[in-house]
C-alpha cells in the first residue's frame, strides 16, 4: 500500500512576512512534473513521488522543501507550510489565471477571495474505486484526530482566532466540505457527485472537498481534512497514521461481517470543529465514546488501535516516537502562539519559514539574497533513528 503526499505552501515577501500573488516566480525556477500552482497565486502546490516507507517518503518531502526554498530565495521570496500565514492582509483577490480558478473566483466569491489557506492530502492505495467509497465511512470517526495533529493556523490577518486550526473554519464554508458519509458503492457515490454538479452547485467532480475522498484520477483514497505541516516529519506521521487507518478499513471491509454504519454522521461536523478549536492542547470528542476526552488519551488510543496495521508496514516504532515527540512539543499552534508571546508575529513567520526548511529556532533566519546566488539550503532534520528498522 504505498503513499503519496501533496502539500500546499504560502510564498511570501521575505523582509515583511506578507503574502504576495508572486507563485509563478517561484514555479518558474521548478519542474511541472512536481510543483504546480493553486487558487491564489500566493500558493505553489507539490506532489511527492509514490513510496513505501515512511524514511522514503521523509527524504522525499525534505528534498522537495530545498528545492522550494532555493527557488523562492532566488527571487527575494521564502514558502511557508501552515494552514494560514500570520501576517495574510485583508483578503484581495488573485486568481490564479487558469479557466477553472477564475470561475471559482467569481461563482464564489468571498468564500473563495479568502481561501488564503494551505492543507496537506494524503494519498494510500486502494485496489478499486468500490473499496475506496466504503472504506471513507470506516476511517471518518478518526480523521479529527489527524487534523488535530496537523493544527497550525491560529492566526488569521494578524489576530489571534482563539483556534488551533483556523483554516478548518475557512474551508469548510465550501458546499461539499466536511464528512463525507457513507455510500454502498463507487456508483453511488458518483451519483450524488453528480447531483452536485447537474444542481451547479459544483463545477466539476473535483470541487468536492470532503474529509476524505476517493481521487478522481488514482488508484487512491485521499486525505483532505489537514492543515498544512511546517514540520515534514508531521506530514509522515499523519501519513503513517492514514494507510493504518485505510488497511485496518480494508481488513474490517473483507471480512466476513463487514462493519455496519448506523448512517449517523452529524457528530463527526462536531468534532472536527473540537479539534479546529483545541488542537493537540485542549479536548477532541473520543470516536468510541462520542464523550470529551483529552487529545493525548484519544491520540495514544488510535496508536494502540493501530499497532497491527502499523507493524505490518514496518511504521510501529516511527510512528510511536513521532506521536511521542508530538505530545512532548505540542502543536505547530502552540509554537506559533508562543513566537507570538515572546515577541511578535514576524518571529512566528520566521519559525515557520525555518520549520519548512527543515531547521529549528525562528529568529530573523530568512533575508535577502546576497547578490550572485541564493543562500545555502539546509539539509532536512533527520527522522527519530527508528527510521528504517
Amino acid at each position: 500500500m504505498r503513499i503519496g503526499v501533496e502539500e500546499e505552501f504560502h510564498v511570501l515577501e521575505v523582509e515583511s512576512g506578507l503574502l504576495v500573488p508572486r507563485a509563478d516566480a517561484v514555479l518558474r525556477r521548478l519542474p511541472k512534473r512536481t510543483f504546480t500552482t493553486e487558487l491564489h497565486r500566493s500558493t505553489v502546490e507539490s506532489n511527492s513521488g509514490v513510496h513505501t516507507s515512511l524514511d522514503d517518503l521523509h527524504a522525499d518531502l525534505a528534498e522537495t522543501r530545498r528545492r522550494l526554498d532555493r527557488a523562492a530565495a532566488s527571487s527575494g521570496l521564502a514558502v511557508m507550510a501552515a494552514g494560514t500565514a500570520p501576517l495574510a492582509p485583508a483578503a484581495t483577490a488573485h486568481p490564479t489565471a487558469d479557466a477553472r480558478y477564475l470561475h471559482m473566483s467569481e461563482e464564489y466569491r468571498k468564500v473563495a477571495d479568502e481561501q488564503l489557506i494551505c492543507g496537506a492530502q494524503v494519498h494510500v492505495d486502494v485496489p478499486d474505486r468500490d473499496t475506496a467509497v466504503r472504506a471513507m465511512c470506516t476511517v471518518a470517526p478518526w480523521l479529527p484526530v489527524l487534523l488535530a495533529l496537523s493544527a497550525s493556523s491560529p492566526f488569521w490577518q494578524g489576530a489571534d482566532t482563539g483556534y488551533a486550526s483556523w483554516r478548518t473554519l475557512l474551508w469548510q464554508r465550501w458546499p461539499t466540505a466536511g464528512p463525507a458519509g457513507c455510500y454502498a458503492s463507487a456508483a453511488e457515490y458518483d451519483a450524488a457527485v453528480q447531483d452536485f454538479v447537474q444542481a451547479g452547485v459544483i463545477s466539476d467532480p473535483g470541487m468536492i472537498y470532503y474529509d476524505v475522498r476517493p481521487s478522481d484520477h488514482l488508484s487512491t483514497l485521499e486525505l483532505r481534512i489537514c492543515d498544512a505541516c511546517p514540520r515534514a516529519e508531521t506530514v509522515v506521521l499523519i501519513a503513517g497514521l492514514f494507510r493504518a487507518l485505510v488497511t485496518e478499513a480494508r481488513e474490517q471491509l473483507s471480512a466476513p461481517r463487514a462493519p455496519h454504519c448506523d448512517g449517523r454522521h452529524e457528530w463527526l461536523r462536531g468534532a472536527a470543529w473540537r479539534a479546529a478549536r483545541s488542537g493537540l492542547e485542549g479536548t477532541l470528542v473520543d470516536p468510541e465514546t462520542h464523550r470529551e476526552a483529552a487529545a493525548e488519551q484519544v491520540l495514544r488510543k488510535l496508536i494502540v488501535r493501530l499497532r497491527p496495521a502499523l507493524e505490518a508496514h514496518g511504521d510501529w516504532e516511527t510512528v510511536r516516537t513521532l506521536a511521542h515527540q508530538a505530545l512532548a512539543e505540542g502543536s505547530a499552534a502552540r509554537r506559533i502562539r508562543r513566537a507570538a508571546q515572546d515577541e511578535d508575529l514576524l518571529a512566528c513567520v520566521d519559525m515557520l519559514v525555518a520549520e519548512t526548511r527543515g531547521e529549528r529556532g525562528h529568529r530573523r533566519a530568512a533575508r535577502p539574497v546576497p547578490a550572485g546566488g541564493a543562500r545555502p539550503a539546509a539539509g532536512p532534520r533527520a527522522l527519530p533513528q527508528v527510521i528504517g528498522r
